[in-house]
């Protein structure tokens, strides 16, 4: 055995282990919210993110179901080329107090996004769909159920909530809340929490980089250590 043939051996060990620890991040792909967290009592713009995970089919409606058990007094959306969003408001149990003293009754409980022609998401592609919200309300989180369309009929319901302990097979969107005084970097606003969430993400890249890149060096110390053993003394 060669040594140059070692060291390709650990460079393809490295490679392989690399793409084994990406693989789950790409496959667990669903609807997510971000961030995926803001403060009670303040107002956040979030990004409903939506990739199409079938080959054959592309996405062409998304529906967002808003919590009436804790109502939010503004939601406003922005417009996204060549889908028609549309909101349906339910009346509340309890109304909300404003400041100058009156009563909201109603509040919107569901969004719906239908693509035009020819504007679905298509295969391997996603879609940011973005919602102003305020203000939210005094509760640990909001559960936003969602469900997906695809062309070919088939919808997923991205609907189950979070348990302890147990990963959801189709998790729904979920954004945490937190009070002002349990973090300063929230109470920024919406773009430090972005900013905050990204930085996680690219963590997570670098660990999987550097335990990737540490596996394979192993890799090549052994295929170096076999190959001094198999060369004639």
């Amino acid at each position: 055995m060669r040594l140059t043939h070692v060291v390709r051996a650990g460079v393809a060990a490295a490679a392989a282990i690399t793409a084994a620890l990406a693989f789950p991040a790409v496959a667990s792909a669903h609807v997510t919210v971000n961030p995926n967290t803001a403060v009670q009592g303040g107002y956040t713009k979030v990004t409903f993110r939506v990739p199409t995970e079938r080959d054959d089919a592309s996405t062409t409606k998304l529906e967002v179901a808003i919590p009436t058990d804790k109502p939010i007094a503004s939601v406003s959306l922005k417009p996204v080329q060549g889908w028609t969003a549309v909101t349906e408001s339910s009346k509340l149990t309890t109304p909300l107090k404003t400041g100058d003293g009156g009563e909201i009754t109603e509040a919107v409980s569901k969004i719906t996004w239908t693509a035009d022609a020819n504007s679905g998401i298509k295969p391997h592609q996603f879609q940011e769909f973005d919602v102003s919200l305020g203000p939210l309300p005094q509760t640990d989180q909001i559960v936003f159920k969602a469900l997906q369309t695809y062309s070919n009929g088939e919808i997923v319901r991205w609907i189950d909530e979070p348990s302890a302990g147990a990963e959801a097979e189709h998790p729904a969107p979920v954004l945490k809340l937190t009070k002002k005084a349990d973090t300063t970097a929230a109470s920024a606003g919406p773009t430090a929490t972005a900013e905050a969430s990204g930085s996680g993400s690219d963590g997570t890249a670098i660990g999987l980089g550097i335990a990737g890149l540490v596996l394979g060096l192993a890799g090549l110390v052994v295929g170096v250590l076999a190959y001094r053993q198999s060369s004639p003394a």
